[in-house]
């Protein structure tokens, strides 16, 4: 019995052969046999001086930042411990003391 990959797109087990590719019956990815597999999907986020940032890594906003719903704005050095990295173009999730949950764009941020 042959083993083949698990879809690199969905994870399911159950792909087949259809020629020179590899299908996912549930997510109707393909991908070729050739292909290596998928390299380490990492995000890579960069903060305003060009610093990889972390899950977890605190940041200094480092421009005033306007937002919706409050009625001042975001200071300059105002300290946002313990971020978290998502997709997107906003693309770090952290709880700012007296504004609570929101999204930032890295290049507003710089490393702590």
């Amino acid at each position: 019995m042959s083993t083949l990959p698990n879809c690199p797109s969905c994870g399911s087990e159950y792909t087949y052969e259809d020629g020179a590719m590899y299908v996912c019956p549930e997510c109707a990815h393909e991908w070729s046999k050739d292909a290596a597999p998928a390299a380490d999907d990492t995000l890579v986020v960069k903060d305003a001086n060009g610093n990889l940032l972390a899950d977890g890594d605190d940041v200094v906003v480092v421009k005033d930042l306007k937002v919706k719903g409050a009625s001042q704005p975001l200071k300059v050095g105002t300290k946002v411990k313990g971020i978290r990295l998502v997709e997107g173009d906003h693309n770090i999730d952290c709880k700012i003391p007296g504004f609570g949950g929101m999204k930032l764009k890295s290049e507003f941020v710089k490393k702590a």
